[in-house]
């Protein structure tokens, strides 16, 4: 029995997920070239480490240089590959709805590269776009630059990923479904294959039009968000309730099969470069075009909350010209990025407020410390943060926290209050030398 050969991809965009498509593509039997107007990038995948941090990333590159290449060149990508995947930054514009402007970009590009080619060729429009713009100028760019119209010699789907920075790879491999807009069923169908040969576990594939697709991607984030606000929202009520515990309530409504455990935690508000974008956008389409999206704007009004809810707190235990240590700045654990991280906008509201702030974080100390100037100052290590501050903050729940000496919270003729915000520190341990307060715990 003959194997069928597996098509060949181009991915487009070598960025924070473009990159580690490609590996994991290339980790699982597939020929990839990426492509990237950054020869930086380029050049590195071509070497075999990306400047990019991100787990397992650099691992399945170095494994699978043989099937993995890198150009600037979009006619030698479009040569040698069936189908192309375009992961290129869409930035919030002014009234909070996604620029499609490097996609139509990557379109006339690619578009050029295909009308001197012979034979099918497919774009994948991965990157995350408002609903209606796939079939409309996005497909019309494409069309106008390649001199074909999509269908039997040039298929478009739009394909968004569902993935999590900290944690791409994993997700890229183990998905919860494949989302699939079609421009038709021999467009679908190949890319179907396509996912059903890269993911490990097989996973249920959504195949529906353009704009179902495109709605789709960001109502999952917006129903995700409405979660996470909720779950703050229970957390700040828990606060001012004696006896109430948002942990046992979050606990007992997600094993209700109606609601689920995921994402329901009473702590800090949603960051990153997605969550907080999308809600906006979904808030925008809905704007204008009549549509009431209440919750959506509702989730947002209470995420801002949270940090001015927790620099309310901090005024209850210390007072301006008080040191203040931040441990965390990264929106969440296991990546760099302080793109809207409520760590970063907590800092500098405390330093704003007249606190002295010293920030920590296992990976994004440089990133926050470039994106707060000299509001606070860096610490050089875990240990002489907590040492040496009056009250102590963890923000972000990295594991090195868990390190935390409980020795480095005793003071002198007094005890260290510590707001442990993801629940990172056990009371048993550090009960005995400071003040231990976790959001929604009643107190």
């Amino acid at each position: 029995m003959t194997s069928v050969a597996l098509p060949r991809v181009s991915v487009v965009g070598l960025g924070k997920l473009g990159a580690p498509l490609a590996a994991v593509l290339a980790s699982r039997g597939f020929s990839v070239i990426g492509l990237d107007v950054n020869k930086t990038l380029v050049d590195a995948l071509n070497a075999g480490k990306m400047p990019i941090v991100e787990p397992q990333l650099n691992e399945l590159i170095a494994a699978n240089r043989a099937r993995l290449s890198a150009t600037m060149d979009a006619n030698e990508a479009i040569q040698k590959s069936d189908a192309s995947f375009v992961i290129v930054p869409t930035p919030s514009d002014s009234t909070g709805f996604f620029s499609n402007r490097f996609v139509l970009q990557a379109m006339e590009t690619l578009g050029k590269a295909i009308k001197a080619k012979s034979g099918y060729h497919m774009v994948v429009i991965t990157s995350t776009v408002m609903p209606g713009t796939t079939g409309s100028e996005i497909k019309a760019a494409l069309e106008a630059a390649s001199g074909r119209k999509v269908g039997p010699e040039l298929g478009l789907c739009y394909n968004p990923e569902f993935i999590a920075l900290g944690s791409v790879v994993r997700d890229m491999l183990f998905p919860d479904s494949i989302l699939i807009g079609e421009s038709d069923s021999k467009a679908g169908d190949m890319l179907q294959t396509i996912y059903l040969q890269m993911c490990e576990n097989k996973p249920p594939v959504q195949r529906m039009n353009f704009i179902n697709a495109e709605l789709t991607k960001i109502s999952v984030n917006t129903y995700v968000t409405t979660k996470i606000s909720y779950a703050n929202m229970l957390a700040d009520i828990c606060d001012r309730l004696p006896g109430a515990d948002v942990d046992a309530v979050t606990k007992a409504l997600g094993a209700d099969t109606r609601i689920g455990s995921k994402y329901l935690k009473g702590a800090m508000g949603y960051g990153g470069p997605c969550f907080p974008r999308d809600n906006v956008a979904f808030a925008a389409l809905a704007r204008k075009i009549g549509a009431r999206a209440d919750v959506a704007e509702a989730t947002d009004r209470i995420n801002n909350y949270q940090v001015d809810r927790l620099t309310g707190l901090v005024a209850k235990f210390a007072k301006p010209g008080m040191r203040i240590a931040l441990l965390g700045l990264s929106y969440k654990p296991h990546t760099p990025v302080v793109e809207e991280s409520h760590s970063v906008k907590l800092a500098m509201k405390l330093a704003d407020a007249g606190y002295v702030v010293s920030v920590h974080d296992p990976l994004a100390q440089e990133a926050g410390l470039a994106a707060m100037g000299d509001k606070v100052v860096g610490a050089s290590s875990i240990e002489g943060a907590v040492r040496e501050c009056d009250l102590l903050i963890v923000a972000t729940g990295w594991p090195e926290y868990k390190a935390i000496d409980p020795a480095w919270c005793k003071r002198d003729g007094q005890r260290l209050t510590v707001l442990d915000l993801w629940r990172t520190l056990p009371n048993d341990k550090f009960g005995e030398v400071a003040d231990l307060l976790y959001l929604g715990s009643g107190r």
